[in-house]
């Protein structure tokens, strides 16, 4: 029986993973035409460019090492950056932007810092692609309408219902809401129908059906407009450059490396958990999702980051090595230089369905209602960046975002608990030894017991001044837990000089986890205090060295 190769080692292409991963890249290839395709229109390019960048990703990206079974493409979540940039700088301005980015994340895979950026809180992440999700699902809806929409988040949700009521007067808006609602009904539908027909791409078949209606009714909504690959890829001039002095264009690199990376790694780890084969090297699928990013950079075109939608299919469909996403790219090149005419039939209502359903999916429903019963504090992380991406920008959204997830990580580490445990005295506890009489003296009034007689207990002993013993007291134990840092200051000392002094007090510090100077100094201070005041010493142990080494294990016989 063959043994499974080791999660670190790639599979060595045989002639049964060959055959494997040739049907399988048929099957990613179907799957990212029209995705390529509706990315591209989406982002204001032509819509050649959204195939070079697939080609790059599949015959680059996929050659070289990292993530064996991930496919690299055109994504929807960098739809609304790459439309602001186009929008703002051009698409000279577009492919610098790209470049550059690339290059720093080959340097941050070069660095081994690839495997930080899985340090990301899963809240901003998730936040990110819902509100890029909501921009999209948006902005589409216009253009599904054939209806321009306003620039900004908030105007365009808010014009939004205004929009779709004025284009049920016009025909030829209905019919091309018609097609962009059909398109989604078919993609959504498709996979359930039973047997080898549901297991088509659903977008694919939808993008045919589209055209072949469109061909037969005659119907009046706008294609795909062709130039050709050649005349699409213009890579930047010299002059374009020049725009990387500004800072608008250098905070625009990194959020494309950041959100690219972040979406690319995470797609790794998803992926990785639907296979059994190796595990995915971030350091090095981050230096070859850095590479294909150069090489778009310098042709021009899009922005690639790894896609859990082609991804997925590609394992599904039984990939087995890399050869199935490096022959994806192949018959994406075929098809753009055979081929490139056909997209002219492909109606635009139809590919701003594909991106409609695209966005609805990016909007992660179940993890928030998740996140909302389990960790409110991550939900409201979550919302509090796709609103700021919808209302502000992507750029901004992101760092407000990762602001929050920060300050909620300081202040939970900060945060401090304080129990406390009122425990009984135990049975036949005495009194303390200073309500004891000294060593051989005798109450005023008493007198020693007969021989025989029991011994009075010393809780019915009288004091010695005549007056009845004090009962015994139990001991109130004290149980700090968490981080102890100056910002918990305030609740620790209102909590400890809330004690009564009357009792015995002992502290426990095992549960914390930090614990700062100024809380070391105040805790003794109290401590002192306490024990001057009242008649029982507060039972404080040794604080934790904080420089020193961690004990040894003992040794085994």
């Amino acid at each position: 029986m063959p043994s499974s190769p080791s999660p670190g080692r790639p599979r060595r292409l045989s002639r049964a993973h060959l055959r494997q991963d040739f049907a399988a890249s048929l099957v990613v290839f179907l799957v990212a035409l029209p995705l390529c395709v509706g990315v591209a229109v989406a982002s204001g390019v032509p819509a050649e460019l959204g195939l070079v960048t697939g080609i790059v990703g599949g015959l680059v990206t996929g050659v070289m090492r990292g993530s064996s079974l991930q496919v690299s493409g055109p994504a929807a979540g960098l739809t609304v950056l790459v439309l602001e940039s186009v929008r703002a700088f051009g698409l000279a301005g577009l492919g610098v932007i790209v470049l550059a980015a690339g290059l720093v994340q080959t340097a941050l895979g070069l660095l081994r810092w690839g495997r930080w950026f899985r340090a990301i809180s899963l809240s901003v992440v998730e936040g990110m692609l819902a509100g890029i999700g909501l921009v999209i699902v948006a902005g589409q809806l216009y253009a599904a309408a054939g209806v321009t929409a306003p620039d900004g988040g908030p105007a365009r949700l808010a014009a939004l219902p205004a929009a779709l009521a004025g284009a049920l007067a016009d025909p030829r808006a209905v019919a091309s809401v018609a097609v962009a609602a059909g398109t989604v009904l078919v993609i959504v539908g498709w996979p359930r129908l039973p047997g080898r027909v549901g297991a088509l791409p659903g977008a694919l078949v939808a993008v045919l059906l589209a055209g072949l209606v469109t061909a037969l009714a005659g119907l009046p909504v706008a294609t795909v407009r062709v130039d050709g690959v050649l005349a699409a890829v213009r890579p930047p001039d010299s002059a374009a450059f020049l725009l990387l002095a500004e800072p608008a264009v250098l905070g625009a690199v990194l959020a494309f490396a950041l959100i690219a990376s972040a979406e690319s790694l995470f797609s790794a780890a998803a992926v990785d958990r639907l296979h059994d084969g190796p595990r995915t090297e971030y350091d090095r699928e981050l230096v070859a999702q850095g590479v294909g990013n150069t090489l778009c950079g310098l042709l021009g075109a899009l922005p690639l980051t790894a896609v859990i939608v082609r991804s997925s299919a590609n394992v599904r469909a039984g990939a087995r090595t890399r050869a199935s996403r490096v022959l994806h790219g192949v018959w994406l090149l075929v098809f753009a230089v055979l081929l490139p005419g056909a997209l002219a039939h492909v109606p635009l209502p139809a590919l701003a369905g594909i991106l409609v359903h695209a966005g609805w999916k990016l909007i992660p429903f179940r993890g928030i209602v998740a996140l909302w019963r389990g960790h409110r504090g991550e939900a409201a992380v979550l919302a509090a960046t796709a609103a700021a991406i919808v209302a502000v920008g992507m750029l901004e959204g992101v760092l407000v975002g990762l602001g929050l997830a920060v300050a909620k990580a300081a202040w939970e580490a900060s945060h401090l608990r304080v129990d406390h445990t009122d425990e009984p005295p135990p049975d036949g506890a005495s009194p303390s030894d200073d309500d004891r009489p000294p060593h051989g003296v005798l109450p005023p009034h008493g007198a020693p017991p007969a021989h025989g007689e029991p011994c009075p207990s010393p809780h019915d002993a009288p004091s010695p001044y005549g007056l009845p013993r004090p009962p015994a007291v139990g001991v109130l134990r004290v149980r700090l837990s968490g981080g102890a840092t100056f910002l918990g200051l305030p609740k620790l000392l209102d909590a400890l000089e809330a004690l009564p002094r009357d009792r015995p007090v002992e502290v426990d510090l095992s549960g914390l986890h930090h614990l700062d100077h100024a809380c070391r100094a105040a805790m003794t201070a109290w401590a002192e205090r306490h024990t001057a005041a009242g008649p029982h010493p507060v039972r404080l142990p040794p604080f934790p060295d904080p420089h020193a080494a961690p004990a040894a294990a003992p040794a085994g016989p």
